[in-house]
Formats: C-alpha cells, sequence, structure tokens
C-alpha cells in the first residue's frame, strides 16, 4: 500500500516540474448543489489534467541506462500526453501507444510534443503492443498500475488535504484507479474521517466490476469516455479503494456530458466528461448525505475540443437543452 511518506517524497521530487493547481470554493456549484462545494482545479496542471504528476514522477525515478532507452506508455490521451510533454521537459525518448478512438486532439498533442504514436484497433491491443515493446527495453510508464506513479497522483489529494476548507465528501473519477487510490491514501492520512466517493462511466466501469468480483477482472469498454476506459484495473488499484473508498458510483455517459456544460456554466471551469462526471455523482451524494455534506470535488481535467463538445451535444440531445432562449 502507498503511505503518506511516499506520496511526500513524490511531491518533492516533481515540485519544480508543476503546478500547485488551485483549491477554491465554487460559489456557482454550491448554490447548484445546495450545499457547499470546494473544487481541486487539477484542469490547470501541466498538459490539462493530473496525469503529468505522475509521469513526472516516474520519469524523475529512472537510471541513466533507462532515460537513454526511452519510455513507453498506453494513453487514452491524457497520461499519454503528459508523458510525451514531460519526457521532452526532461529530455527523455517517449513512445505513446495509443487506440485509434482516442481524441484526435490527443494525438496531435503527443505527436508535437516529439514522442512517438503508435496506434492500435483498441484500447486492449494497446496494452498488449506495450507489452511488447516494454520487452524489447524501453522502460513502462504505466498509468496506474505503479506505486511511483500512484504516489505521484496522490500529489493532489495531499494539495487537497492542506488547501481545503472543511469536507465530509470526496469525490474522484475513477479510470485504472491511479488518481482515487493515491488521494485515497492522501485524504487517509491526513482527514481519515471524510468519505471518498470514486466515480465512473457506464461502459468503463472496471473498478465497479473488479470490487463485485473481489479482484481486477477485464471489462467491456463502451463509453465515450475514454479517459476513463481502462480495460481491468490493477491490483495495485484494485487494493486501495477496496480499503480505502466507501463506494464507487455509476453515472451514464450522457450524464458526464451534461455535467461538463453544468461546471462551464456554474463553475466556469471548461472539463472534459471524465470532469463532468463527478456532478451527477455528487448529486446522488448529496441526496444520501444530506444537508450537512460538504464536497470536494476534483477536477482532474480539461482536455476536450469545443468540437469534441459540440459532437457529445448532439449525440445526447443536450444542444437545445444549453442553448439561450
Amino acid at each position: 500500500m502507498i503511505g503518506i511518506s511516499d506520496i511526500e517524497a513524490a511531491a518533492e521530487r516533481i515540485a519544480g516540474h508543476l503546478v500547485r493547481t488551485p483549491t477554491l470554493p465554487s460559489p456557482g456549484l454550491s448554490t447548484l448543489l445546495g450545499v457547499p462545494v470546494t473544487t481541486k482545479l487539477e484542469l490547470l496542471q501541466r498538459t490539462g489534467s493530473f496525469k503529468a504528476r505522475g509521469a513526472t514522477a516516474k520519469l524523475l525515478s529512472l537510471s541513466e541506462a533507462e532515460r537513454a532507452a526511452g519510455a513507453v506508455a498506453v494513453s487514452g490521451g491524457n497520461h499519454g500526453i503528459a508523458l510525451a510533454v514531460m519526457a521532452a521537459a526532461l529530455d527523455v525518448k517517449a513512445t505513446v501507444v495509443m487506440p485509434r478512438s482516442a481524441p484526435a486532439r490527443s494525438v496531435e498533442l503527443v505527436a508535437a510534443a516529439g514522442a512517438s504514436v503508435r496506434l492500435t484497433d483498441t484500447m486492449g491491443g494497446a496494452f498488449t503492443l506495450v507489452e511488447r515493446l516494454r520487452d524489447e527495453g524501453l522502460t513502462l510508464v504505466h498509468p496506474f498500475d505503479d506505486p511511483v506513479v500512484v504516489a505521484g497522483q496522490g500529489t493532489v489529494g495531499l494539495e487537497f488535504a492542506a488547501d481545503a476548507g472543511e469536507l465530509t465528501d470526496v469525490l474522484v473519477s475513477v479510470g485504472g484507479g491511479g488518481l482515487i487510490a493515491g488521494v485515497a491514501a492522501a485524504l487517509r492520512a491526513d482527514r481519515p474521517d471524510v468519505r471518498i466517493w470514486g466515480v465512473e462511466t457506464e461502459g468503463a466501469q472496471a473498478m465497479s466490476e473488479a470490487l463485485a468480483a473481489g479482484g481486477p477482472v477485464q471489462v467491456e469498454l463502451s463509453s465515450i469516455v475514454s479517459t476513463l476506459s481502462a480495460p481491468s484495473v490493477s491490483q495495485l488499484t484494485y487494493d486501495h479503494v477496496s480499503a480505502l473508498v466507501g463506494e464507487v458510483l455509476v453515472v451514464s455517459d450522457r450524464e458526464a456530458v451534461r455535467g461538463c456544460l453544468d461546471l462551464a456554466e456554474h463553475a466556469k471551469v471548461w472539463t472534459e466528461p471524465a470532469a463532468g462526471c463527478l456532478l451527477p455523482a455528487a448529486r446522488q451524494v448529496v441526496e444520501r448525505v444530506g444537508d450537512g455534506a460538504r464536497l470536494g470535488l476534483v477536477v482532474c481535467g480539461g482536455n476536450a475540443t469545443a468540437a469534441d463538445m459540440m459532437s457529445w451535444m448532439d449525440r445526447f440531445g443536450l444542444r437545445r437543452e444549453h442553448s439561450p432562449g
């Protein structure tokens, strides 16, 4: 299990390379949800998501031989962008394997940062190719199955615990579980009474299904939310979530996109559906907890284009709902 000392060491290691993102109360979301809401605006991190933390922590841990051989990652978008940009900043050669379903903008950003991009037909195929490249000598920077990466993501929770006011419940999005594992480890150490809730979208329910099965299982992926679409969680992240997280809530893709629109209108931040899913889940938490809730939202990323958002709005019939007049 990742301990607070691991997370503090990661925070010290990455401090000069990343942004200490703002932790702010949101008057708009507080009014919308009817309870005080505090946001950790991790979408303002370098590369637009929390992923830069874990990638940087891992890259800084490499030996000279590993740096020379290069690093490889598999990604639906944000992890690949983070590895590509931070590897370039640290002068490490990077290869990123991405499924063809990854957002085109994400692929462009990875290539623009100087990384080698390898595309596969499926996310499962991407993981298979990465295993082969690792066998050929590249160092795998796994998005969630690595204690160094999870400790890096845990620095989000370390900052949130230090900077936020009163919190009763913190909501964290779940893909492979690296972010929630790290955040939960940090919060359990610094704020042991806070309830931690995971949030997934339907068709990207790797952690929910793992919890139901008693361990990691392969899942069928159908969600539009590519940045939450891990084919399975890892034993590492499962162990942390099963021990430290109260429950993982599941919302629909439509609700996640509508959550993005609500965050834009009420919180004044531009997010991606992996963060938008927090809003419908927050409503569920308020219904369960009641008026005494003091919510914290880890707004994990903002790498969606205007074209993406318009396409999703059309797909789910949300354009009329959010148009003037």
